[in-house]
Formats: structure tokens, sequence, C-alpha cells
């Protein structure tokens, strides 16, 4: 730098507002949290004795904890994939140039605009065994909530419609954004419409989907909602996911410490799922 150049630290200023912010509401929860799962706390949630790994080792060797991973994971397989295949299905027919395509596009949209929450009692109401309308469909009374066969596909099934409205907007979006020139190129070359979608739409929209991918995951991870609402974690933990034993642990057990290890348990389970994804990326993302 020469002796005689000013520095513009007029820029700094205005980070410093949002750093403040982003210390004490982010980094700050994150690191005492790291510090709570080495730790045994007493009822204040108040580190009192440090234990090492030992939170770590009782949790890993614990049958329920095992359990709770395995709903996770369950929830993820059910909730991840059909909200993708669902939202490009949508998007596929949205995106094609017939009437009514625009009523649609609002239609399919709804799902961003109500909370998950609100949803959760509804879908209740829609899975009442003697009331519901989906067993009036069927013909059947079958206890979609209360039964630990079936309990997590309902969670599952909420899951999935309240991501579809993203899910949708995101790839409807994508394809309209494609150049109009390729798709003509396409049609005047002859291609049908599989050929088109498989081999010119779906890799220019592959970064979208790869995004959508990721979002998914973490979404799926994170299901809280509909399990605190209908479930509570039941019947006979069939519905128990990290997430919802973590609230279980810190608000009604006042075990902050066990809490803070599965906290750090499930964020070190995302970040390798976040690396892998990201370690594949370049084999199936075309970048224009």
């Amino acid at each position: 730098m020469k002796p005689n150049t000013k520095v513009n630290f007029e820029p700094y200023i205005y980070l410093i507002l949002p750093l403040i912010c982003l210390g004490i509401f982010t980094y700050f929860p994150f690191l005492k949290t790291i510090y709570l799962s080495f730790n045994i706390t007493n009822i204040n949630g108040e580190g009192v004795k440090f234990v090492g790994f030992k939170n770590y080792i009782d949790l890993l060797s614990s049958a329920s904890f095992l359990n709770d991973i395995s709903v996770t994971f369950k929830l993820v397989i059910l909730v991840a994939i059909p909200s993708m295949v669902l939202g490009l299905i949508l998007a596929i027919l949205a995106s094609e140039q017939v009437k009514g395509s625009r009523v649609f596009s609002v239609v399919y949209s709804l799902p961003m605009s109500v909370s998950s929450s609100s949803m959760a009692i509804i879908w209740g109401i829609l899975f009442h065994p003697t009331i519901g309308v989906i067993n009036s469909i069927l013909n059947k009374q079958i206890d979609w909530i209360s039964n630990p066969k079936l309990a997590i596909f309902s969670i599952a099934t909420i899951t999935i419609w309240l991501n579809l409205g993203i899910n949708f907007i995101f790839i409807y979006t994508a394809f309209k954004n494609i150049p109009l020139h390729i798709l003509e190129s396409a049609k005047i070359d002859g291609l049908g419409f599989f050929n088109t979608l498989f081999k010119i739409k779906l890799p220019l929209i592959s970064p979208t989907i790869f995004f959508l991918v990721f979002i998914n995951i973490i979404n799926a991870f994170q299901v809280f909602a509909p399990i605190h609402i209908l479930t509570r974690g039941g019947p006979a933990n069939s519905t128990n996911s990290l997430v919802y034993s973590i609230y279980l642990d810190a608000f009604f057990n006042d075990r902050f410490d066990m809490a803070a290890t599965k906290s750090i348990i499930l964020f070190i389970v995302m970040i390798l799922f976040t690396f892998l994804q990201f370690r594949f990326e370049g084999k199936g993302v075309h970048y224009r």
C-alpha cells in the first residue's frame, strides 16, 4: 500500500452491526451448544461438570437414540425424494403451453403461503379415523395417526405437501428461463417430448435441481410441526425424530446436555450430507 493511499473505512462500518447480530444470535449459541455437549448440566441449563465425550458415548450406545436416528433417516427418504419428483412433475405440466396452466401454477404454489402448524391441524382432520375425508374416500376406518406402522407415512405425506410449493416454483421458474431458441432448435431437429425433457431441459436446470435436493434433505432432517401437533413423537416412538427428541430433552426433561449433544450430532450428520452432495456435484450438474 502506498504511503499516501487513503483507506475507505465506510463499507466496514456498515458491517459492524450485522456481524454483532450474527455473533450474538448465531455463533455464540452454536459455541455454547458445543460447550454444553461436553458437560453435565443442571436444571438451569448451566454446565456444572466437564465429562468430555461421555455424553456422545452414552447417546451412541442408547437404543432410544438409535431409534431417533432411524426415524430421522426414514423421514429424509420418505420426504425428500417424493417432494422433488412431484414438484418436477407438476412443473413439467404447468410449463407446457396449455390452457389454464397459469391457474395451475397458482394452485401448486399455495402450500408455501400456509403455515406448517395450521396445515398439520387440517391434515389431522383429514386423517381422522371416523370423520376424515381420506377414510371416507377409501370407505375404511384406518387410524393413520395412532398406528405405529402408518404414523410416519402420515407425517411424511404432510411434509411432502408443505414442500411441494417451493419445489414447484423453483423448477417451474428454471424451465421458463431456458432460452427459447434452444427449445425451438430441438423441435426443428424432431426431438420428442421425452428426449427434449431428459436431454435438454433437465441438464439445463440441473443447478436448480441440485439446490433443491440440498434444501429438501435439510428440511426433511428438521421436520417438527406435524410431529409436535399430531403425534408428539408417538405412537411407540415411531415418529420421534432427532429434532423432536432434542425439543423434548431441552424443554420437558431438563436434559440440556443431552439436547446439546444431539444437536451437535445432527449438525455433523447434515454437514456430512452437504459434503457428499457437493462432492458429487460435478458429475451431474452442468452450469451454462
